[in-house]
């Protein structure tokens, strides 16, 4: 059993350090399998598809992130039911922080793999989130609409997808921007510096009041 344990450890390690690094698409099983040392027919036991791999990559992630997530927006508006966006927004920064606990570097490679699945395209990956993770989201996408009443749904659709657009090219592009920042600028950031500039941007993109004229 515990062999068995420590295959499946090292195909999830592997896996996602390449899915991160290469993205899912171009990381085929035998890359996954050279890396983790095992051979196809370990893959084929634990997991059956590379789609449910990839679900399992995610998975140590959000088992941890998501109810995290919820707890904290749920305590942010106990304390204070006017809580704004900023507070929504701000509350996700611990339960990403905690995942450097859980894996080295954890919270960045987390938003990448999110990245990854955004910009390839995964529907399965899309699906199994909001089946398995959905009462968090829609926990999420509550408080985000309660403290911008005068934002429509519809327009909140398309304005938290640009929210998450700009979290995904921000993460993929931190290691960059933080050198440039510190050629430039003198600034040292790390990982929590980077996601707490990049907070009050999205809240105000995502608050600002409808432009009636341009519809």
């Amino acid at each position: 059993m515990a062999n068995r344990s420590d295959t499946k450890t090292r195909i999830l390690d592997a896996a996602e350090k390449l899915f991160a690094e290469r993205g899912f698409s171009e990381t085929s099983l035998r890359l996954i399998t050279s890396k983790a040392e095992v051979n196809l027919a370990s893959v084929n036991y634990h997991f059956g598809s590379k789609k449910e791999l990839i679900r399992a990559v995610l998975a140590r992630y959000l088992d941890v992130f998501m109810p995290a997530a919820a707890e904290a927006i749920v305590t942010v508006r106990s304390a204070d039911a006017n809580a704004s966006l900023d507070d929504i927004f701000s509350t996700l920064v611990n339960p990403l922080l905690e995942l450097n606990k859980l894996r080295t570097e954890g919270t960045t490679t987390f938003l990448q793999l999110l990245g990854r699945g955004y910009i390839e395209s995964q529907g399965h990956l899309r699906w199994f989130i909001t089946t398995h993770y959905g009462k968090y989201l829609s926990l999420f996408v509550k408080a985000v609409g309660e403290s911008t009443p005068h934002i429509p749904p519809a327009e909140m659709f398309w304005r938290l997808h640009f929210t998450l657009g700009t979290v995904v090219f921000t993460m993929a592009s931190a290691d960059a921007l933080t050198e440039i920042a510190e050629a430039d600028f003198g600034e040292h950031n790390d990982i929590e510096a980077v996601i707490r500039k990049v907070i009050p941007y999205l809240s105000a993109g995502v608050s600002v009041p409808v432009n009636k004229d341009a519809n």
